[in-house]
């Protein structure tokens, strides 16, 4: 039970954190949307390189982990409004807008997936030893 109330609370702070970067962003209107494509991509490079130098070096309880991971990450990310942009540009016939917004969201978002993992894997690498001459 304990665990389902860290990844509420790390869920309360990551859709917080969400709704206020909305405040600041242009609305989604129907151009193309940009805040929910930003807020994703972020997502995507933090939880790569979160779970990489946590489960690597950063040794941290794993309910913080379950907090901050899952919950955070999964309150800032937004799965269903991005599913539900595309569709909205798909009905006011923005094809190219559409396809455009699921490339750049997928592509995006697996690239920075695997940047957050290399540069979690970079941070954790223990530095190369000097040579003595």
């Amino acid at each position: 039970m304990k665990d389902v109330l860290f990844v509420a609370a790390g869920g309360a702070l990551g859709t917080s954190a969400r709704y206020s970067i909305q405040l600041l962003l242009p609305a989604a209107g129907a151009d193309f949307p940009f805040g929910v494509l930003l807020m994703n991509w972020l997502g995507c490079l933090f939880l790569g390189w979160f779970f990489t130098v946590t489960l690597r070096s950063w040794r941290i309880n794993p309910r913080w982990r379950l907090a901050i991971g899952t919950g955070f990450t999964g309150g800032f990310t937004t799965f269903s409004t991005f599913t539900v942009d595309a569709v909205r540009l798909t009905v006011h016939d923005r094809m190219l807008t559409a396809i455009l917004y699921l490339l750049l969201s997928v592509g995006g978002g697996l690239f920075l997936t695997w940047a957050g993992i290399r540069l979690g894997t970079k941070m954790t690498q223990a530095a190369p030893k000097e040579e003595h001459l």
